[in-house]
C-alpha cells in the first residue's frame, strides 16, 4: 500500500512524540511492505506565531489531500491570553470541521502491568475496558452565538437530529462486537439539548434491537468512572461532556501519556493523536512518552488505511513492552529504569521485529 499521512507536530511535546510515532510507522511500512510518505505541516501556536493562523490554509489542504492525519498536541502558556486574536485550540477545531470529522473514539483499558500506578485500587481496574465516543463538531464548541457583553458572555448548546444520530448509530456498531452494551450521557434532567438527545437515542436504538441502550446523566457518569468503571462497555455523548469525560477516564489507566484518540467522519480520513496537552514544561527534554502517539499510529492504521494486522502488531509491541518492564518517567515507580523518549521507542522497535 501507498499512504499520504500528514504529521501536525504542533506545541510542546507534540514535535518530541509524533517524532517517535513516525519511527514505528515506517518501520511497519518496512516490514509489510507498505510505502508512507510524511509531509509535516504547521499548527496550534506555532502556526500563529508563523503565519498569524492556528490552521494555515495550505495546512488544511495538505490534510484534506492525505489519507491521514497524525497530530502531537496544540497550545501553551505562550498563547494563553484570553484577550488574544486566536488561540491554538481555533486550530484544532477548525480541523476537525474542514475535514468533517464528527465523532473522536479513545479507549480505555489499564494495562496489566501498570495497576500500581492509578491513584484507583486495583479491585476498581479489574474488568475495565470500554470506549468514549464523543461528538466532535456540535454543541457549546460551536453552537451560534457566541457573544462577549459588557458583562456577561454567551455560548450556546445547539444540535440538530442528523449530528445526534449518525455519533449514536456509530455508537452501537461499536458495541456490537463488544459487550452489546452502549451508555448514552447527557444532562436531560435540566437541558433541552440533551432531552433532545436522549429522544434520538431512543428512536436510533430501535435499529438495534441486539444492544442494550441506557442513559445516564453526565455526573453520574463522572461519579461512576470513578467507582465502577467496569460496567461501561460504549459510552456516547456530547462534544463537552466527552471531553471533560475522557480526561477524566485518562486517571483511571495513570498517565495521560498511555492513551491514544481517533477522529472520524463519514470517509476514511482520520486525525490521530495522543490525548495528552503540549507539556512545555518538559518540551525538549525527551522524557514525554511516546506510548498514546504511537497507539494512535496504530488506530491510523486500523481506521484510515484499513490495515488491522500492522495495527495489531503495534499494539502487541506496545503490550511487549509494558509488560517486560519499559518505563517512561510518567509510569515509572522508584526501583524502575527510566528511558527517555526515544529509548521507549527502540524498545517497541524491537518487539515490533
Amino acid at each position: 500500500m501507498k499512504a499520504k499521512i500528514v504529521v501536525l507536530p504542533g506545541d510542546g511535546i507534540g514535535p518530541d512524540v509524533t517524532r517517535e510515532a513516525v519511527r514505528v510507522l515506517q518501520q511497519v511500512a518496512t516490514k509489510f511492505g507498505h510505502q508512507f510518505d510524511f509531509e509535516e505541516k504547521l499548527m496550534g501556536g506555532c502556526a500563529i506565531d508563523s503565519t498569524g493562523s492556528a490552521l494555515p490554509d495550505d495546512t488544511l489542504a495538505a490534510c484534506k489531500q492525505a489519507d491521514a492525519v497524525l497530530l502531537g498536541a496544540v497550545g501553551g502558556p505562550k498563547w494563553d491570553d484570553p484577550k488574544a486574536k486566536t488561540r491554538p485550540e481555533v486550530g484544532l477545531l477548525a480541523l476537525r470541521k474542514g475535514l468533517g470529522l464528527y465523532a473522536n473514539l479513545r479507549p480505555v483499558k489499564p494495562h496489566p502491568a501498570l495497576v500500581d500506578i492509578s491513584p484507583l485500587r486495583p479491585e476498581r481496574l479489574k474488568d475495565v475496558d470500554f470506549i468514549v465516543v464523543r461528538e466532535l463538531t456540535g454543541g457549546l464548541y460551536f453552537g451560534q452565538p457566541k457573544e462577549r457583553r459588557a458583562s456577561s458572555a454567551v455560548d450556546t448548546m445547539e444540535y440538530h437530529d442528523f449530528e445526534i444520530r449518525r455519533i449514536v448509530d456509530l455508537g452501537f456498531k461499536l458495541a456490537e462486537p463488544r459487550r452489546k452494551q452502549l451508555m448514552s450521557v447527557d444532562k436531560a434532567n435540566v437541558l433541552e439539548s440533551s432531552r433532545y438527545w436522549r429522544e434520538i437515542a431512543i428512536e436510533c436504538g430501535k435499529n438495534f434491537p441486539g444492544i442494550k441502550l441506557e442513559h445516564m446523566l453526565v455526573d453520574t457518569a463522572a461519579m461512576r468512572l470513578i467507582t465502577s468503571a467496569a460496567q461501561f462497555d460504549v459510552i456516547v455523548t456530547e462534544n463537552t461532556f466527552g471531553d471533560i469525560l475522557t480526561d477524566e477516564a485518562a486517571v483511571i489507566v495513570g498517565s495521560m501519556g498511555l492513551l491514544p484518540s481517533a477522529s472520524l467522519g463519514e470517509g476514511t480520513i482520520g486525525v490521530y493523536e495522543p490525548i495528552h496537552g503540549s507539556a512545555p514544561d518538559i518540551a525538549g527534554k525527551g522524557i514525554a512518552n511516546p506510548v498514546g502517539t504511537i497507539l494512535s499510529a496504530a488506530m491510523l492504521l486500523r481506521y484510515s488505511l484499513n490495515l488491522p494486522a500492522e495495527a495489531d502488531a503495534i499494539e502487541s509491541a506496545v503490550d511487549r513492552a509494558l509488560s517486560e518492564g519499559c518505563r517512561t518517567t510518567d509510569i515509572a515507580q522508584k526501583s524502575d529504569r527510566v528511558l527517555k523518549t526515544p529509548e521507549m521507542t527502540d524498545e517497541i522497535l524491537k518487539r515490533l521485529g
